[in-house]
Parts: C-alpha cells; sequence; structure tokens
C-alpha cells in the first residue's frame, strides 16, 4: 500500500488527463509560492481535515430512507417515479421533529421522468405536503444524479441557503418513453395541417412501416451519442484494458449476490420502507436477488455487448430497476433548532471527467483528489461503496488504482495507490445483484455507506460512481456520534 506522503507529493489538483495537466501548470506554480509561506500550517495538518471542496459550514445526514429496488419485467412496473420518491420520502418525514412545510428546500435527481413529472422535485414536494412556500428543482447527472442532489442540496447549505433539505434520487426506469421517430412526428404533422377528407387521404396513403419503428428510451439512455458506445462497450473496453477475464467478472456477480443475501437475512438493509400498489400488492425488499447464483450459471450467458469476444453478460451488469432513495441534509442551526439525531456529515465531493469510452474509470479520477486533499491513503477509509454498474467496472477501478503506468500517466501520482481491500467494498452487495436505478443509486450508496459506518462503529467512507459520458463523482462522509 502506498504511503498517503505520495499524494502529498503529487499536485494537489492533480489533473484526470494529460491535457488538464498541461493546463494547470501555472496555477500549480502559484500554488508551490504559497505552500512555501504556510508550510507550518501543512505540517501541523492532521488526516481527515475539513478542507475541501465542501469547506464552510457542517453539513449533516440526519435521517434516510429508500424503497425496495425493484427490477424492471419487460414491461411498466407498478411504480411511477413520483410514487417510488413519495413511498420512502413520507415514513422519513412522518418520524420528525418538524413538519414538511418547515424543509427550506426540495432536491431531487433523475434521468428520466415520467410525462407528468416535469421537475419531478416539484411535485414530490407537493404531494408531501411540503406547501407552495417550499421551493424544489430536479438535477441530472446520468447514473450520478442521486448524488448530485447531495452534493447540490449540501452547498445550499453551505452557502447558507438553507438549514434543512430533503434531497434524493428516484427512476422508474421500467417507465423508460418509447417515443416516435422523426418520421412519424412529421407525418402526424402532415396529417394535423391537412384540411379537407381528400387531403387526409393523401396522407394516409405516405404512411409506410418505417414511420412505426419506434425510438426505445432507455437504450437510447444507455448510449453514449458522442462516442457511439453503450456503457456495456465501455465496460468491455476496460476489461480489455486491465486484462479482466469472464470468470473474474462473473465470481465477482456471484460475491455480489451472496452479500446481499446475506444482508437481507441478517436485517442489515432497515433503510428500505414497504411500498403498496393499487392492487393490494406489497413490495419489501430488493426483488433482484438470485440466491443461487454460481458461477456454473454464469457462464452459460451470452456476452450481449460484443457477441463474439466479450465478457460482459447480463449476469455480470447492473439490472434494470425502478427505485428511490431519500435523505434529510441539515446545518448544525437545524440540528439544534429541531433537536434532530445525526448519523454522518458530508465532508467532502469531487467531480472528475474523462474519455467517455472509458467512464468506467470514473470513480478513480473523482477519488483520488479526495484522498489527495486529506492525506489518506486506500487503507484509511473504513468502508467503501462503488456502484457497481458492471463487474468489469468495479474490477477496473481496483486495479487501476493498483496500476503504477495507469497512476502515474493518468492520476499523475508518483507511484500505484495499492490495493484496496475488498473485504471493505460493497459489503452489502450492489448494483450487480439490486439492482442500479440511475437517478437513485447515488443516494442509495450514501445512505447505505453510513448504515455500515454505524454496523461496523467505523468513522470514514467514501461513496462513488461511473457516469455515462465520461464522468466519476465521490463524496466522503464520517460517521457522527
Amino acid at each position: 500500500m502506498i504511503s498517503p506522503s505520495i499524494l502529498q507529493k503529487s499536485n494537489p489538483d492533480m489533473a484526470t488527463t494529460k491535457k488538464t495537466t498541461t493546463k494547470k501548470k501555472s496555477t500549480a506554480t502559484r500554488k508551490t509560492a504559497s505552500k512555501k509561506t504556510t508550510k507550518k500550517k501543512t505540517a501541523a495538518a492532521t488526516k481527515g481535515d475539513s478542507g475541501g471542496n465542501l469547506a464552510g459550514r457542517d453539513v449533516f445526514i440526519v435521517d434516510g430512507s429508500r424503497s425496495p429496488f425493484l427490477k424492471a419485467r419487460n414491461k411498466p412496473g407498478p411504480f411511477p417515479a413520483a410514487n417510488l420518491a413519495l413511498g420512502c420520502a413520507r415514513p422519513l418525514l412522518a418520524r420528525q421533529s418538524f413538519t414538511p412545510d418547515q424543509l427550506d428546500e426540495v432536491v431531487v435527481g433523475c434521468v428520466m421522468p415520467g410525462p407528468d413529472e416535469a421537475n419531478i422535485a416539484r411535485v414530490v414536494a407537493l404531494r408531501l405536503g411540503c406547501g407552495e412556500k417550499v421551493p424544489a428543482y430536479t438535477v441530472q447527472r446520468n447514473c450520478a444524479s442521486g448524488l448530485q442532489a447531495l452534493d447540490s442540496a449540501a452547498k445550499d447549505i453551505i452557502m447558507g441557503r438553507a438549514d434543512l433539505v430533503l434531497a434524493g434520487g428516484v427512476e422508474s426506469m421500467s417507465h423508460a418513453p418509447v417515443l416516435l421517430n422523426e418520421a412519424m412526428v412529421t407525418w402526424l404533422g402532415e396529417l394535423n395541417s391537412a384540411r379537407s377528407v381528400w387531403q387526409k387521404l393523401q396522407v394516409f396513403g405516405r404512411l409506410r412501416g418505417r414511420h412505426l419503428k419506434p425510438i426505445i428510451g432507455l437504450l437510447r439512455g444507455l448510449t453514449d451519442p458522442v462516442v457511439g458506445l453503450s456503457m456495456g462497450q465501455t465496460a468491455e473496453n476496460i476489461a480489455w484494458r486491465f486484462g479482466i477475464d469472464r470468470e473474474t467478472m462473473d465470481r465477482y456477480a456471484v460475491e455480489s449476490h451472496q452479500r446481499l443475501a446475506a444482508a437481507q437475512d441478517n436485517g442489515y438493509l432497515d433503510e428500505i420502507e414497504p411500498l403498496y400498489d393499487l392492487n393490494g400488492n406489497y413490495y419489501l425488499e430488493d426483488d433482484g436477488l438470485r440466491r443461487d447464483s454460481s458461477v456454473e450459471a454464469l457462464a452459460k450467458l451470452r456476452p450481449v455487448f460484443d457477441r463474439q469476444f466479450g465478457n460482459v453478460t447480463a449476469g455480470n451488469s447492473a439490472q434494470i430497476t425502478d427505485g428511490a432513495a431519500m435523505l434529510l441534509l441539515a446545518s448544525q442551526k437545524a440540528v439544534d433548532e429541531y433537536k434532530l439525531p445525526v448519523i454522518g456529515r458530508i465532508v467532502d465531493s469531487q467531480w472528475a471527467g474523462l474519455d467517455p469510452a472509458q467512464m468506467g474509470l470514473g470513480p478513480v479520477h473523482a477519488v483520488t483528489p479526495i484522498l489527495q486533499r486529506h492525506n489518506f491513503g486506500l487503507d484509511d477509509v473504513d468502508y467503501w461503496e462503488i456502484n457497481e454498474a458492471f463487474a468489469a467496472q468495479v474490477l477496473a477501478c481496483l486495479a487501476a488504482w493498483n496500476d503504477e503506468d495507469y497512476c502515474r500517466k493518468e492520476l499523475g501520482l508518483g507511484a500505484a495507490l495499492g490495493q484496496l481491500d475488498r473485504a471493505r467494498l460493497n459489503v452489502d452487495g450492489g448494483g450487480v445483484s439490486l439492482g442500479h436505478p440511475v437517478g437513485a443509486s447515488g443516494a442509495r450508496i450514501v445512505l447505505h455507506l453510513l448504515k455500515v459506518l454505524e454496523r461496523n462503529n467505523a468513522q470514514r467512507g467514501i461513496a462513488t460512481l461511473c457516469i455515462g459520458g465520461g464522468q466519476g463523482g465521490a463524496m466522503l462522509v464520517e460517521r457522527v456520534n
């Protein structure tokens, strides 16, 4: 394991690409001069110093809840996105010492809200009984939309714009839109413009089968429009780069299901609120779990994204899922005023960009600057949540940190960062076993990370995700007694 001093020696605002490194040389020079004047202060700094991207007023996490994550089953699921958010936010607010209209704002991450859910955060806020005067806004950063909601809310608290915020994420992927293609939209416009019966008949005569070909919103949303690759193809790229074979991916996937099964059996997922649909059915737990998963069974599945040479399958990828997770964030003022319990504190966050064709490595680029700012090595973080978009993607992140060439050339470090202990990573399963509702996962992993820290009497954790389009997001949290 590399010493944290290696991180200190490298540029604290290290570039995520060679281009960025060059761009920041002059800034680094000025910072070096500044460091000389504050050498004593730097030497006295301790690990976990509160400085960073979220320096300022403390931001506490008071409480949180999530829905069960429900696997999409080739048809719209029982809950549109707003109902999922309400299902976990209502019981969360009901157990607080304040009323919903005392919130300062509501922030929700969502990638694909339904046609009746424009600015879904406002829809949720009004239906929760927050009243007309509580503002609400929706954020979208693809797979990290839920994390973006927490980051945006935290910054509002730090800046003094808010003291008490409901923030989180939601996605009903089974309700992703199926759209008309441009030819059909044009045809409908012509039909609407036709006045006489004869004109309408002429328009109908031009209707062809190609007009009826739908655009599957979910497939388009999971494909990068710039590089033309699906998210699964980008996972194949980084698996090839680091030599991750099919059996290794499948073993990771089996382990994810085994860990989720153990968490369910031991009652470790108490943040889940039951859901009830209009037909009297109830949903108590994540339903994508495959208790009988095995390497032998997964080996029978065919590759999905590169059928001839690939290794990424439906079995070692995250499931298409519906779900929501909501958290309450508060300033010290709100904690004191309402006598709120505190389960954690948001210490720092980081967003990073990288090659969209290698997007799965986003966590490496987002986490490393946080480690630098706080003089941490990988072992200084007690528990980790790396969202499991693909087994190959998580494994590639671990390989990148342990690869000296990657750390030097891509991260600007002096040596490899080291090996992350898998026993402290995604200890209760992840996206491969419980699903990845893209708008919600960022909020879920932060909430569950705090539960893991509490359960194990640990202090510090990092939650991080890769993001379609070539980005990474990470958040450092610590437990507050």
